[in-house]
């Protein structure tokens, strides 16, 4: 599971890591970011995504761009926003069989940057306190959460071409925890390699036979991470609470 996480890294710099050399394809984003300690499940997240332009002709390529989404996906099909408040999570194992998410897979993916995430420790006991933890990249980097993305119609308003009409909104993918992960929480998320972005991004890929299996396989090369944690305030706890102090180590006592 993935429901907080870290983002502070400038969008002129995720868009250098993303492979995003156009200042035009991250500016929008760049205008009103604000670095956000504690992402939460129904807030405008950033997201990369990798489109072939609406009025394009056969054959022309794709655009890499960052936009905001929504993180809780909708499907195309929702008759209400509302469902993707719980679907900010897709679980790899069977992603391709969910009807919420399987045409997705295939044709609409995006990396999610973070800084880090939270996850929280339960300890043994009748009644455990749990302890959150920062998990982050032990060189530093920004970490790439594979995600899927979707397009909703809002059908409360009525010009199509109105951009107040389609709500863009995403999902993060996990897995089963690695190494040391496990002992803190049982799932993590899935991170998709510095090597494999062209191809995680590519709306082209995954439309012949076996490309599932592709896809899928171009994500298990991250399943090993150098991920570094340590434990963090209860503080995070609360969505309210949003600041660099949520990421300060905490002191044994």
């Amino acid at each position: 599971m993935c429901g907080r996480y870290v983002l502070r890294t400038d969008p002129s710099q995720l868009a250098d890591q993303l492979g995003i050399g156009q200042p035009e394809m991250f500016e929008q984003v760049a205008e009103t970011f604000e670095p956000n300690y504690n992402v939460a499940p129904t807030d405008p997240v950033v997201a990369a995504i990798e489109r072939h332009p609406r009025d394009a002709e056969p054959g022309s390529e794709a655009v890499r761009k960052l936009r905001e989404v929504r993180w809780g996906l909708v499907p195309s099909w929702a008759k209400d926003r509302k469902i993707g408040q719980k679907m900010f999570n897709a679980r790899i194992e069977t992603v391709t069989e969910k009807a919420s998410f399987k045409r997705a897979f295939m044709k609409r993916r995006c990396i999610i940057p973070a800084d880090g995430y939270y996850e929280w420790y339960k300890p043994a006991g009748p009644k455990p306190v749990k302890q959150p933890f920062f998990i982050h990249d032990a060189s530093g980097d920004a970490l790439a959460f594979a995600g899927l993305y979707e397009l909703w119609r809002d059908p409360e308003i009525e010009d199509k071409e109105d951009p107040a009409a389609w709500l863009w909104s995403a999902t993060i993918l996990t897995t089963a925890s690695v190494g040391g992960l496990h002992r803190i929480h049982d799932r993590m998320p899935v991170i998709v390699p510095r090597a494999h972005f062209d191809a995680w991004l590519d709306p082209d890929y995954g439309s012949g036979e076996g490309d599932a299996d592709a896809l899928l396989g171009l994500l298990d090369a991250g399943r090993d991470p150098h991920l570094d944690t340590f434990p963090v305030s209860p503080a995070v706890n609360s969505v309210r609470n949003n600041g660099p102090e949520l990421v300060v180590p905490l002191e044994a006592e």
